[in-house]
């Protein structure tokens, strides 16, 4: 399970979710228009939906199975809802991600997946220790690909909730068409407590737009074949904007005294002009003298790593918005080609903020007059800019990360 709890604790989320009112008909009885589909009963709510669904072209067959005496599922909701007490810093997250055991794990299968792979390689220009990594942090190289909950009841669940259920809606489409093209059968159609499903975690509508029969046999199984959930995932990739003859990026060291304005992912430069700002590969060489955009990234702050990123990195957040997530895909399949540990993760004594405190950090920053967005616990971009500007109207270090420190500066007051 911790493949799932690691996605609601680190990303702005895996998907694009969009809180939008679903359509209720007068054609049902006792359902008014009702601005949330959870407004009525689970029961009228499906027959509306299961009146929609024959319309987009289900066969009334796969709706009998799927649909005949579907409940919701009150545990999706639990999970929906929880908010992480704490989340962790990015030594706990790459100590929990990229660990010796996943490294040795990883390499043993990338020598027994090799044919496989390669052929995808050959056809999808994504080499094999990118998609064993991605194989690697979203199912354990395969071992929780089967999923723990039925996807037709998760995604109905989550789609009468109203929360999200525009999103969950199209999703659960997207599964039924899934299950009426015969990829898969209803008992197998298992995944995430919010419909992910296969090796790689395909939500329903990234399995309609990239996944691929890579053997041939009339069916896209993601679920229990290897072939085709790898050619599915280099497949994906490439649609994201994957260059087969680009790495992802690379962990670098800083002059001291540098400018950490510098630092975000929303600016790039030409590797030449990092080099001229006194950017060098960790052994002190130079950078590659190749013509390549680059941007710079410290997810620890200061004190932690700094990583020259490219265009695969921005690649890998497509398929998951965290940047603790990207960095951890990139340095696993350095892992897996045999190259060492970073030289840093940070200070070992960090502790991560709570999500009441970051809460509390977002909030103390609209007092003072900066922008972090809603105080939703959840600190993206917005809220690390934010920071940045805290920090230099105060003297600090402008690096954007959010600590205990940066927050009990604030709870001082921003003069």
């Amino acid at each position: 399970m911790l493949k799932y709890i690691f996605k609601m604790i680190f990303s702005p989320r895996i998907f694009l979710i969009f809180v939008t009112a679903i359509l209720i008909f007068a054609t049902v009885p006792h359902v008014r228009a009702a601005e949330n589909s959870a407004d009525v009963s689970f029961g009228d709510w499906l027959k509306v939906f299961r009146v929609d669904a024959a319309k987009a072209g289900i066969s009334a067959k796969t709706l009998e199975a799927a649909l005949n005496n579907l409940e919701p599922i009150p545990r999706v909701i639990e999970l929906d809802r929880r908010q992480p007490e704490f989340t962790l810093t990015f030594r706990d997250y790459m100590d929990r991600l990229v660990n010796a055991k996943r490294v040795t794990k990883g390499r043993k299968m990338l020598a027994e997946n090799r044919k496989i792979l390669e052929q995808v390689a050959a056809r999808y220009g994504v080499r094999p220790q990118y998609l064993m990594a991605f194989w690697g942090l979203e199912t354990d190289f395969g071992r929780l690909a089967s999923g723990y909950f039925p996807v037709i009841g998760a995604l109905a669940t989550l789609a009468h909730d109203g929360r999200r259920s525009a999103f969950f809606r199209k999703q659960l489409i997207d599964a039924l068409k899934i299950l009426d093209a015969g990829h898969i059968d209803l008992a197998r159609m298992k995944g995430s407590w919010a419909g992910a499903m296969g090796h790689f975690q395909f939500i329903p509508t990234t399995f309609s737009a990239n996944a691929i029969d890579f053997d041939g046999d009339g069916k896209r199984d993601i679920w229990t074949n290897k072939s085709d959930a790898m050619a599915s995932a280099g497949n994906f990739l490439k649609n994201m904007g994957w260059k087969a003859d680009e790495i992802w990026g690379r962990e670098v060291k800083l002059p001291k005294d540098f400018d950490f304005n510098l630092v975000s992912l929303k600016g790039r430069k030409p590797l030449a002009r990092w080099q001229a700002l006194g950017v060098r590969r960790t052994d002190g060489r130079d950078l590659p003298k190749v013509e390549m955009q680059a941007s710079l990234v410290a997810p620890a702050g200061h004190a932690g790593p700094a990583f020259l990123v490219y265009g695969n990195f921005r690649a890998i957040m497509r398929w998951n918005q965290s940047q603790f997530y990207a960095l951890a895909i990139g340095h696993l399949a350095d892992r897996l080609l045999g190259q060492g540990p970073l030289t840093t993760l940070g200070p070992r004594d960090e502790k991560s903020l709570s999500f009441v405190q970051s809460e509390d950090l977002q909030q103390r920053l609209i007092d003072a007059g900066f922008d972090p967005g809603p105080p939703d616990g959840i600190i993206g971009s917005q809220t690390r800019l934010a920071i940045r500007e805290f920090q230099k109207s105060v003297g600090l270090i402008p690096d954007g990360h959010p600590t205990l420190a940066v927050l009990k500066r604030l709870q001082k007051g921003a003069k």
